[in-house]
């Protein structure tokens, strides 16, 4: 049996690697390496795919998340509703802005944001909702776009874990990502959609906020020289896009295969006591970023030994939630106000999840899983 990984990207990559050398000669070959045909061209494909208008690529999923908040044109002491059970570049960039982080519980079952606790969270200073689509699955978007249309908030969709999942709400079958005002991903190498290195890309059907997100993008310019406002630099490079490029047109199917190796886990596991396999949501598909476990009865981290002992890795995503977080503590926001992620944290690991986990592999996992609950 080969060794297990959380995510193994040169298995991935040695299925597409005449694929992608030919493209990054190319690109090597063109030496148009910032903002050159292929970043363009990607942007149109990626679009095309999603069902949005537009998609701008930039630097990074966390650059993604500033420009998004930076182009809506929040000030300084706007109130952002968001989860704490999320990776900290969500609330990292409030914070960088001058924004002020007002956390909402999450769904123990899904782990995405809890609408009832986000509508009592809103105060006459909340201009915002950014729901985190956690681990491969949308979040409520018909109840997100309800609390924003009765306060008048903007919403941006943290779907830097989601990208490919459908969302069938009110308006139809869309994709992560599309719905709100504008939506966020992260091309991080380990992602569903990965790159090899840095990237991110920000979605919008709005004209108007496209215009400005390309504006912030590009050092606040719309003409060379010229600085309309305080933007930033942030962009995809051309080999990351050809890369890219490449990946996207494997998208869907690298989501079967996530759907397959999840489906042998929650076979596996059906019936065991003290384990709680990923509730599926009624209104998305899932694309299984990660495939999250729940262990009951402070278990948890005796289970992670007892895999790493089978040579198995697992990851705990995330031990500590933003709002304990030393950089993010506030007297609003003390532990045990939000009870169910602080459950979570002490009940959630990851299985390795991949597109190139084989039957062998699987075996090895579940039997291994079983055992320690045996």
């Amino acid at each position: 049996m080969k060794p297990i990984q959380m995510v193994d990207l040169f298995g991935q990559y040695e299925k597409i690697k005449s694929e992608v050398d030919a493209a990054l000669l190319e690109v090597l070959t063109s030496t148009a390496f910032i903002n050159g045909p292929e970043v363009k061209a990607f942007e149109k494909e990626l679009a095309a795919y999603l069902g949005v208008k537009h998609v701008i690529a930039c630097g990074n999923g966390t650059d993604a998340l500033q420009v998004a908040m930076m182009a809506l044109g929040l000030k300084p002491g706007d109130e952002v509703i968001t989860a704490s059970f999320t990776f900290v570049a969500t609330v990292e960039v409030l914070a960088l802005l001058g924004l002020v982080p007002v956390f909402a519980d999450v769904l123990p079952g899904t782990f995405n944001l809890d609408p009832a606790d986000v509508a009592r969270k809103v105060t006459p200073r909340t201009k915002a909702i950014v729901p985190v689509h956690l681990f491969g699955q949308s979040a409520d978007m018909d109840a997100m776009l309800a609390i924003a249309r009765e306060y008048d908030l903007r919403v941006v969709e943290d779907a830097c874990q989601s990208i490919g999942a459908d969302h069938g709400g009110a308006n139809g079958k869309r994709k992560s990502g599309t719905i709100g005002d504008i939506g966020v991903t992260s091309f991080f190498p380990s992602k569903n959609l990965g790159c090899y290195g840095d990237g991110g890309a920000l979605f919008t059907n709005d004209d108007e906020l496209a215009h400005r997100v390309r504006r912030v993008c590009n050092h606040g310019s719309d003409q060379r020289y010229y600085h309309e406002v305080v933007g930033v630099n942030s962009r995809l490079d051309s080999m990351q896009a050809a890369v890219l490029r490449i990946k996207l047109r494997h998208l869907n199917d690298y989501a079967k295969a996530r759907n397959t190796a999840a489906a042998a886990y929650d076979t596996a596991f059906q019936g065991i006591d003290g384990l709680s396999v990923p509730e599926r949501s009624p209104f998305s598909s899932h694309v299984f970023h990660q495939y999250t476990l729940r262990v009951a009865n402070g278990r948890r981290d005796a289970l992670r030994k007892h895999l790493e002992a089978a040579d198995i890795p697992a990851m705990v995503y995330y031990p500590v939630p933003c709002h304990l977080q030393n950089a993010y503590k506030s007297d609003r926001f003390p532990e045990g106000s939000l009870p169910v992620t602080e459950t979570l944290i002490h009940e959630v690991i990851s299985l390795p999840m991949s597109t190139e986990l084989d039957q062998q592999q699987l075996t090895h996992i579940t039997a291994t899983v079983k055992s320690f609950f045996s």
